[in-house]
């Protein structure tokens, strides 16, 4: 495994807010705090594209819009809609949720088309896709299948989590979703990555990039293993102190 600089680990993270209730001080604030540790993308409801790509502005940190969030229980029509609203709007990533249902049915033709037009729809305005499988919910054969069909269409990631399921990423999930894809399509673990072991355990499963709220913590705990272990690197194979919880 290769060592790794504390700004390689901010730029895998994907710094999240998908509450509900967030308010434009609340988006500015995680648009700021993005700023401050260099982190890759700010997870946002779509609704928030147009404040936060205002806030990035001449910034290499993208503005990452939810598509169909959390639940993915909106036609194909309506999730190509608001993709590209959202493009429109300044995002410059998409994470969209897969129709759960559509997978429970076994309707895999349906599942590819969604994928094939929300894929499309980004990819034309050289926007990458992530596609949220909400493993949770899902029979490893199931989670198998999205990933095949995602080694043919070809999404820029695949996606573990939203984060509001009744459970977040997990290694095995990683695991599995990047054994099938190899580095034909990245990997993203998302939901429930709140301290640094996990955000390393994920990496080392497979996962090229981590949707989390708890970025700072962890950036902060990496750095604190690299001051008790004088290292300006990490190398994700040997143990290191653990400084969080």
């Amino acid at each position: 495994m290769p060592a790794y600089t504390i700004d390689d680990f901010a730029r895998m993270i994907d710094y999240t807010n998908l509450k509900t209730d967030a308010s434009a001080a609340d988006m500015r604030k995680l648009c700021d705090e993005a700023k401050q540790y260099h982190f890759k993308m700010v997870a946002i409801n779509q609704v928030q594209s147009q404040i936060c790509a205002a806030q990035l502005a001449g910034t290499d940190i993208d503005t990452g819009a939810a598509i169909s969030f959390p639940l993915g229980q909106t036609s194909i029509a309506s999730k190509v809609f608001d993709t590209e609203d959202a493009i429109k709007n300044g995002a410059n990533e998409i994470d969209y949720v897969v129709n759960q249902t559509e997978v429970k049915n076994g309707n895999w033709d349906y599942v590819q088309d969604e994928m094939t037009q929300l894929v499309a729809a980004c990819h034309a305005h050289q926007v990458p896709c992530k596609v949220i499988f909400e493993n949770c919910y899902l029979t490893t054969a199931e989670t198998k299948q999205l990933a095949e069909i995602a080694k043919v269409v070809r999404p820029d990631f695949i996606k573990t989590s939203t984060g509001f399921g009744t459970g977040g990423s997990t290694v095995a999930d990683v695991t599995l979703m990047k054994s099938v894809v190899g580095d034909t399509v990245k990997v993203k673990a998302a939901g429930g990555i709140r301290n640094s072991d996990d955000f390393l355990a994920m990496i080392k499963a497979g996962a090229d990039r981590i949707g989390c709220s708890a970025g700072i913590k962890i950036i902060d705990a990496l750095k604190a293993r690299m001051t008790v272990d004088h290292v300006t690197q990490i190398d994700i194979d040997r143990p290191y102190p653990k400084v969080d919880q």
